[in-house]
């Protein structure tokens, strides 16, 4: 395993300060391997798995740069491949308050929280600290997303007076930036659950009873008993059971984000959020994408005008959708080329592109995890495990949060069950509240919503009012050049009160929270129009949107706001 500083914040390159270990030392996840002088002041570098020291490839003094090669690690992993099946397991009983399986954002918000709550805690992750979120989903696409934004934008940066030659994409530097970002937020979660006291075990947790998990590690076993336990253990991505699914030019979200080279074409199969995002993310570095999707649109958890607008903008920036299509059969090409075979209606279509990528959604990862033995129960179509509204499971004093209950697969969705089951360990019973639960999608204008759809409204009969604003009409918006998209504002007709909100357009996934206080502490639309709103920002869309619930909105012509 090689060491490097990764993501640098300030210039570069930095001074090696003092290094404090030497070949041959044995280190665990934590301990501090060296420190470097940055703008920030004295940073340190940190272990990230146990093991043994192989190669020290820097001494103090030295210069050095994010990509350069300090430390070379044999992992504990690694050793333990090594040995022997005559080496001697350690066994070992422990015992703690409280024992989370699973350090994503669920598990180790909880399990920091926990900690500072004084309640003695041990986590027990098999891979990497920060789970799928940090280390394989919406931080590393969020890399690529940030990429293909400022691609595009230097592609129309003539409109700006500004001119730019030949510029490309370098695949390899754009994967290189997503891991020192994911390498660095993974060392700071790290260093926060070890400076809180949180003791750390990698391996894998199974229950043998309802109050002790034996946590299988290289070459040693734990037996830890605890007083209260939260499940974890998120998502896995799932599997598409058509022909072909397994073939080498297939393509999942996980193995997405470590390919070499940028494909000339693609075929996306699903259109929900990880597809349209990674639609978004191709077509804006140069890929011929087409998507494939079995519903009759995309992005169908969203109102059906905020899906329709982002599928337009993509289809104007050159993404084929195919909707209402079922997939087939996927097979390779002598020369190495996908086909994709999909039916739509009566009639069967083939799609050839380089590669495929299969983005049809997670679900609850149960591996390993025995539940049986613990008597836990799962939900009524064994998708997640069954919680109640303080994210307790069956047995009382074991809870689950985040992705394996299939409540809500977000990650602030996680950190917030995560936060409401340690409140309840500390007998405050505190309900898990879904009414206010903000959604983004980060396409190329992105997308956000929370609240009631009026789809919802129409299913329980809500009356209710509609204000839309564009933002062609918003002074920051052409500045930008973003004058694509809306601010949708839903009302309760009776009360008034704001009660759903879609965005379609720059800056969504910041505006959106402003939104989620109004429908959460219950504003109307002229509690927002009464806020001063600066200008000119694209947030000035929401007061001229709230404006417009009664016919005042100032810049846009009369009745071209309401539905």
């Amino acid at each position: 395993m090689e060491i490097k500083i990764g993501f640098i914040m300030g210039p570069s390159p930095v001074t090696v300060g003092m290094v404090f270990v030497k070949p041959g030392d044995r280190v665990k996840s934590g301990d501090k391997l060296m420190e470097y002088e940055a703008q920030k002041g004295v940073i340190p570098v940190i272990a990230s798995k146990d093991g043994t020291v192989q190669k020290v490839l820097v001494t103090q003094g030295d210069k050095v740069n994010a990509d350069d090669i300090l430390f070379e690690v044999n992992d504990v992993f690694t050793e333990a491949a090594n040995e022997t099946s005559a080496d001697i397991i350690k066994e070992t009983d422990m015992n703690c308050e409280l024992l989370i399986i699973g350090a994503g954002p669920g598990g180790y918000v909880a399990a920091i929280r926990a900690a500072q709550c004084g309640i003695e805690t041990i986590v027990v992750e098999k891979g990497e600290v920060g789970g799928t979120c940090l280390n394989e989903g919406c931080i590393p696409t969020k890399a690529f997303v940030k990429t293909a934004q400022l691609f595009h934008e230097i592609s129309e940066s003539e409109r700006y007076g500004i001119h730019v030659q030949e510029a490309d994409v370098n695949f390899a530097k754009v994967i290189r930036r997503k891991n020192e970002v994911r390498d660095q937020l993974r060392r700071g979660v790290d260093s926060l659950l070890r400076e809180h006291g949180v003791k750390i075990l990698n391996g894998v947790g199974s229950f043998c009873s309802e109050k002790q998990v034996d946590v299988a590690a290289p070459g040693a076993i734990y037996h830890v008993t605890a007083k209260n336990i939260i499940i974890a253990t998120g998502s896995k991505i799932s599997q598409l059971q058509i022909s072909g699914a397994d073939l080498p030019v297939v393509l999942n979200s996980q193995s997405v984000l470590d390919l070499e080279k940028l494909p000339s074409s693609i075929t996306i199969v699903g259109g929900g959020v990880i597809g349209m995002e990674f639609a978004s993310i191709l077509v804006s570095l140069g890929v011929k994408v087409h998507v494939v999707e079995f519903l009759d649109r995309v992005l169908a958890m969203l109102d059906k005008d905020v899906s329709g607008e982002i599928q337009e903008l993509l289809q104007s920036r050159g993404v084929q959708i195919h909707t209402s299509s079922k997939v087939m059969s996927i097979e390779q090409s002598v020369d190495g080329q996908a086909i994709v075979t999909y039916q739509q209606g009566e009639e069967v279509f083939r799609l050839v592109s380089e590669r495929v990528l299969i983005s049809i959604g997670r679900e609850p990862n149960l591996d390993n995890l025995q539940l049986e033995k613990a008597g836990v129960k799962l939900c009524e179509k064994k998708r997640g495990i069954e919680v109640n509204e303080f994210m307790q499971t069956n047995v009382p004093h074991i809870y689950a949060i985040g992705d394996v209950t299939n409540v809500i697969q977000l990650a602030h969705v996680a950190s917030h069950q995560g936060f409401c089951a340690i409140n309840n360990i500390l007998g405050q019973a505190e309900k898990m509240d879904y009414s206010v639960v903000p959604n983004v999608v980060f396409t190329n204008p992105e997308a956000a919503a929370v609240g009631m759809t009026e789809a919802e409204c129409e299913r329980q009969r809500i009356a209710f009012r509609v204000a839309k604003f564009p933002y062609y009409a918003n002074g920051k918006a052409l500045i930008m050049n973003e004058t694509k998209g809306f601010v949708k504002l839903v009302q309760d007709s009776t009360s008034k009160k704001i009660i759903g909100a879609s965005i379609v357009g720059p800056d969504a996934d910041t505006a959106i929270n402003i939104l989620s206080f109004a429908i959460r502490f219950g504003l109307t639309d002229k509690d927002i129009a009464s806020v001063i709103f600066p200008h000119p920002t694209t947030s000035e869309t929401i007061f001229e949107c709230a404006s417009g619930l009664t016919n005042a909105s100032i810049h846009l012509h009369k009745n071209d706001y309401l539905k």
